[in-house]
């Protein structure tokens, strides 16, 4: 009997989740059927009730509702816990199991693919909602030089900073308030680029050998790329490495396969 799967959010309709993950059910021979669904902004919880009751097996959260998946799992992984927020579900034993693979996801694609470091970097995190909570973990056991969060309101940023400075040197910031220094890797974790908008950010951040990375990803540069490529940088990422990774650490988690990702993350580059 095929198996259900899902990828949950608002919006939806831009997600490469299920040709992803429908790629590695041919990969590894697994017996899925992968689908996005659109969750009302009010109406989460009983989307996922809806779909367990289908006889949903997993879904995958994003945007913007991986903080409210952490209330309603039964149970977390560690990952989860401290980050506060959860990316994926997994149904079993009649209860959701809720867990984040999304630093995971990130940490492979920067020192994997990209083959950049972290450790002993300067980071600036760009956002202090669900999909910047679930990184700040991985990225701070890579033990870079420091880890800037910046935020619209800085009060959040600061929330961020409170819970995990026991874990490395994490410093909270406003945008315009900025320490005065370059940063090694920049990471927009904000969902301004949905909407191609693009946080206030003061040019001298950047250098030509700086990562701007954006977990966004879309058929063109996202607004924050141009912007870092306008600034001289040179290494330019969007999401696509990460979400395909994120998604192979999920697949493991429900089928207890970790497919091959180098070539599935080639041919979505291309299309």
């Amino acid at each position: 009997m095929t198996d259900r799967y899902a990828v949950v959010g608002n919006p939806i309709s831009h997600s490469k989740s299920p040709q992803i993950h429908m790629a590695f059910a041919r990969q590894t021979q697994q017996d899925i059927h992968y689908e996005a669904i659109l969750a009302p902004q009010n109406e989460f919880q009983s989307t996922v009730n809806t779909f367990r009751q289908q006889g949903g097996k997993g879904m995958n959260i994003t945007v913007p509702f991986k903080q409210e998946a952490c209330q309603i799992a039964a149970s977390l992984t560690e990952r989860a816990r401290i980050a506060g927020a959860v990316n994926t579900f997994k149904f079993a034993d009649g209860h959701i199991q809720g867990d984040n693979t999304d630093g995971a996801g990130l940490i492979r694609d920067i020192t994997i693919n990209l083959k950049i470091p972290v450790t002993g970097k300067r980071i600036l995190l760009m956002g202090a909602g669900g999909a910047a909570r679930g990184v700040i973990l991985p990225l701070l056991q890579q033990h870079p030089t420091r880890l800037v969060i910046a935020n619209r309101t800085p009060q959040k940023a600061q929330l961020l900073q409170q819970q995990f400075s026991e874990f490395g040197p994490v410093i909270a910031s406003g945008y315009m308030d900025l320490p005065g220094e370059c940063f090694d890797i920049i990471i927009n974790a904000t969902s301004a680029s949905l909407n191609n908008a693009l946080p206030e950010l003061p040019s001298k951040i950047f250098t030509t050998d700086t990562l701007a990375y954006d977990m966004m990803y879309s058929t063109e540069p996202t607004r924050f790329l141009n912007y870092a490529a306008q600034q001289g940088v040179r290494h330019l990422a969007d999401g696509i490495g990460m979400l395909v990774e994120q998604a192979a650490e999920s697949f493991y988690l429900w089928r207890g396969i970790r497919p091959d990702t180098r070539n599935i993350i080639t041919n979505l580059k291309k299309i």
